[in-house]
């Protein structure tokens, strides 16, 4: 049996991991509103550009925009975003482990991978995958150039060649308990299939077309990886924050144990204490 004085040093040690789960449980609370107020901020304009943009695109050729030209090589490449920083539950092992599984799903295509965030770059640095590029840090200071330094190396490795196709996941933010992973083709940029009942009417352009997709469509970009930037850092905190609350609740439940456990040999201690006294006396 245990002594008291190690039970209540294991008490003790569990008290202080409780004050520190709590407290990250209230950073990242607070760290989440601002996420949400920039995310939920950021949406409806990445919706409707992708609502005018897709609309534009279904009614002009491939061939008008580089961004808009289907390829069948097998070169392809991987954006994927995870946080710098642990202790948030699952959600950086979803997001790995739908990276492995696309690896997995495309062994026959020559795939390169573009990192975010130090848990993806640990872990895919220690395996057999080609790294065009890594980024740790980034959700320090989040900021909007790094979405267009992100964004025109993506459009540059896509015009020059040097990839076929562009895919990216990443944590949608649902709720603060609810994360969904999201795998999307980024480039080239989706046409959107015309109703057959429609009119077929194309839009008036002033300027040219011409003009208005080498303005826009890069624009698009940086706008899809600006949002998946924004719903993944308040994925993360929202993430971080339920695993907190939940370690604080089980290091609840095993102080109580703990302290349960500690008066039970203590009883015991006394019990036999006065076992011992009266013996002596009977004696």
């Amino acid at each position: 049996m245990p002594a008291l004085l190690d039970i209540r040093r294991r008490i003790r040690s569990v008290k202080n991991t409780q004050q520190i789960t709590k407290a990250m449980k209230m950073v990242s609370a607070a760290k989440l509103r601002r996420a949400q107020e920039a995310m939920f901020g950021a949406r409806p304009y990445a919706r409707k550009m992708f609502e005018v943009l897709n609309s534009m695109a279904s009614r002009a050729q491939p061939e008008a925009h580089p961004l808009l030209e289907k390829r069948s090589g097998p070169k392809i490449l991987l954006l994927v975003v995870t946080s710098d920083k642990g202790l948030c539950g699952g959600f950086n092992a979803n997001i790995i482990r739908s990276a492995a599984r696309f690896l997995e799903e495309n062994r026959a295509q020559d795939v390169l991978m573009s990192l975010i965030g130090r848990k993806g770059r640990d872990y895919f640095k220690r395996r057999s995958v080609r790294v065009k590029s890594e980024s740790v840090g980034v959700f320090q200071a989040l900021r909007y150039s790094h979405a267009q330094k992100l964004a025109t190396e993506l459009i540059s490795a896509f015009t020059t060649g040097e990839v076929d196709q562009v895919f990216l996941v990443y944590n949608e933010f649902k709720s603060v308990i609810q994360q969904r992973i999201i795998l999307d083709r980024l480039l080239p940029i989706e046409r959107a299939s015309l109703d057959p009942t429609d009119p077929g009417l194309d839009y008036l352009y002033e300027p040219a077309p011409q003009g208005i997709f080498d303005a826009l469509l890069p624009k698009y970009v940086e706008t899809r990886v600006w949002q998946a930037l924004l719903e993944s850092a308040a994925a993360e905190h929202g993430a971080r924050m339920a695993a907190m609350d939940a370690a604080t609740n089980n290091a609840s439940e095993m102080i109580d144990r703990l302290t349960l456990y500690m008066n039970k040999v203590r009883q015991a201690a006394i019990t036999k204490e006065i076992i011992e006294v009266v013996s002596g006396a009977s004696a």
